[in-house]
């Protein structure tokens, strides 16, 4: 086992290292100067003080440094824990920028994940079993799991926020409610972020249902299943060992469907200006902040990581296959 977490942790050790590379070169080769920017915003009018500002924002952002000198003093901070000072919201540290939008995303992501991995899961298995509820519901998943995120987001702002005026569509609470521990604040928070969510679970739900559906079907036709039944072992208990053989695939698919749901989740909140890292990243292109662009991809690839390498060590717990074969390896 000590030699399977090494080689786990090598491999995303690895990851980490030529992910973040990646980050840190995106923002560089995006068209446009962000001191620019800034200078353009500050509106100054005297050339000589618009040459002065571009030369000390270049020294202290480390503009004026070679590529490579640039891309060091990058992992040295970031090695200190130092993300840098947000273009954008200039002096506000990246740092302070993200923690302050990583609750609302993180409040749109686990439950939505875990909610639709697991009803998804058991709506799935129980249609496998019911003809009527596979010919009529299911088909329903189809189109929910091949359904863009974003388009499922517009369509649900649309009906429930516009045309029924069910729920609000834009913002994570309403401009005129200061945070608070209050239950008004709170209802308010939840209906801010009910459709996001919503558009988030529908559609993971319906690709969660299919899955498990073609995996009981499959299971409940292996020979293990058939000799069972001739054995005259109830039903419900050969399905109850087909749902433990299904859900395995599951747990692999939700390791690397993990990408796909975070960007969907990113996608959403631009989609409802829900104040997370999505809108965080939209507002960091259009200022072209690299450093708050770094900063948040940095957060999304250390989550990934860290959630895939969780999945890793629940798959060897379900999985006592897998912790026979690393026995035998270690033997």
């Amino acid at each position: 086992m000590r030699r399977y977490f090494q080689r786990k942790l090598l491999v995303y050790g690895l990851t980490f290292f030529v992910a973040v590379t990646i980050n840190w070169m995106i923002p560089r080769f995006m068209p446009g100067d962000p001191v620019s920017s800034m200078l353009a915003r500050a509106s100054v009018g005297q050339p000589a003080a618009v040459e002065a500002m571009r030369a000390h924002y270049n020294a202290l952002f480390g503009f004026d440094r070679p590529i490579w000198e640039q891309y060091l003093n990058f992992w040295g901070s970031l090695l200190r824990g130092d993300l840098g000072v947000s273009i954008w919201l200039f002096p506000t540290p990246v740092a302070e920028v993200i923690v302050r939008a990583v609750p609302y995303t993180l409040a749109l992501l686990i439950p939505a994940i875990l909610l639709s991995w697991v009803a998804g899961n058991r709506f799935g298995a129980f249609a496998a079993r019911r003809k009527w509820l596979d010919n009529t519901v299911l088909p329903i998943g189809y189109i929910l799991t091949a359904t863009p995120y974003m388009w499922l987001a517009i369509l649900m702002a649309w009906g429930l926020g516009v045309i029924l005026d069910v729920f609000p569509v834009s913002g994570g609470y309403s401009f005129s409610l200061q945070p608070s521990w209050s239950w008004t604040f709170f209802w308010d928070l939840a209906q801010h972020w009910f459709l996001p969510f919503a558009s988030l679970f529908l559609v993971a739900f319906g690709g969660w249902a299919i899955g498990m559906r073609n995996m009981i079907i499959y299971e409940l036709e292996a020979d293990y299943a058939n000799y069972l039944s001739a054995l005259g072992a109830p039903a419900r208990l050969i399905r109850r060992y087909a749902f433990r053989n299904a859900v395995l695939p599951q747990i692999t698919g939700l390791a690397l469907q993990l990408g796909v749901l975070v960007a969907g989740a990113l996608v959403t909140e631009v989609v409802f200006s829900y104040p997370g890292l999505g809108h965080l990243i939209l507002m960091a292109i259009q200022n072209q902040d690299f450093f708050l662009l770094q900063g948040v991809f940095l957060f999304i690839v250390i989550g990934v990581l860290i959630a895939n390498f969780l999945i890793d060590i629940v798959y060897i717990v379900v999985d006592p296959r897998t912790r026979i074969g690393m026995g035998g390896e270690a033997a």
